[in-house]
């Protein structure tokens, strides 16, 4: 059930937080959005339904560990308790290892791993005291299967996926659910950023997913507290496959990721 849910979504100003939103409000949720851009995320709310009382806005950079502790907390006032926390802000950068600066990969795993932990580490002990919750992290089919020129990235949703399933175990009779979302490529402005020169999405665009099916995802593993989605079909057999057999998937597999 998602109807009277509390939730907050980081990284909510565009692509799939902001989409997650405003399907989760249709369903009957009150909904925290939170970014680093404070006038983008008002311009984002215009996409919002059920009016300002279905929604709050919230400037955060995940980056910060003072403004995340104080900010969720305020959030946690401001709607009488979190129900969710969804863990959607990240990015990531495509890029060889050999050409990337070390300032990327620290970037990436601050924002795309750490964030996560700090934001959890912000509403955990407060879901514990009152004996339920639920933490969902938008992580990545990256954190299963490497790819090339994504070293950065992959390592960052690796991280998270250990912290995840970690956590999850941690959490065992506590009442809190602990789920992970992991996606394949879809269209988002992600790759604004990640893929500047088109060269990924123009070798993948036959296989990347409409953000709405991710966001459908993000719905269904809050409203049924699954522990983990992997989408599309083709992406998480692979992982299972590079599980069984990772030499083969790498020789299988190489020359087409190469492409990137």
């Amino acid at each position: 059930m998602i109807n009277g849910k509390k939730i907050v979504i980081t990284g909510a100003s565009s692509g799939l937080g902001l989409l997650a939103a405003v399907k989760l409000i249709e369903q009957g949720a009150t909904v925290a959005l939170t970014g680093r851009n404070l006038s983008k995320l008002q311009q984002a709310a215009s996409q919002l339904p059920g009016g300002q009382k279905r929604y709050k806005l919230y400037a955060l950079d995940v980056t910060d560990s003072n403004q995340t502790a104080s900010v969720l907390a305020q959030v946690w006032e401001d709607l009488g308790g979190v129900d969710v926390l969804v863990n959607n802000a990240g990015f990531g950068l495509f890029e060889r290892l050999v050409d990337a600066p070390l300032e990327h990969f620290e970037q990436m795993m601050d924002t795309n791993y750490m964030g996560a932990v700090r934001c959890t580490k912000a509403v955990l002990p407060l879901m514990l005291q009152r004996g339920n919750g639920q933490i969902v992290n938008i992580a990545s089919i990256a954190g299963k299967i490497g790819t090339p020129k994504s070293t950065g990235y992959t390592a960052s949703k690796h991280a998270m996926l250990g912290f995840t399933n970690a956590l999850r175990q941690e959490l065992q009779g506590t009442g809190i659910v602990v789920s992970a979302v992991n996606p394949g490529p879809f269209d988002t402005p992600f790759f604004q950023i990640a893929d500047p020169d088109g060269s990924y999405v123009s070798n993948v665009k036959g296989f990347m997913m409409k953000p709405e099916r991710v966001a459908d995802a993000v719905v269904r593993v809050i409203g049924r507290q699954k522990a983990e989605i992997d989408l599309p079909g083709w992406a998480s057999m692979g992982a299972k496959l590079y599980q069984l057999f990772p030499r083969l998937s790498d020789k299988v597999a190489g020359r087409w990721l190469n492409k990137k």
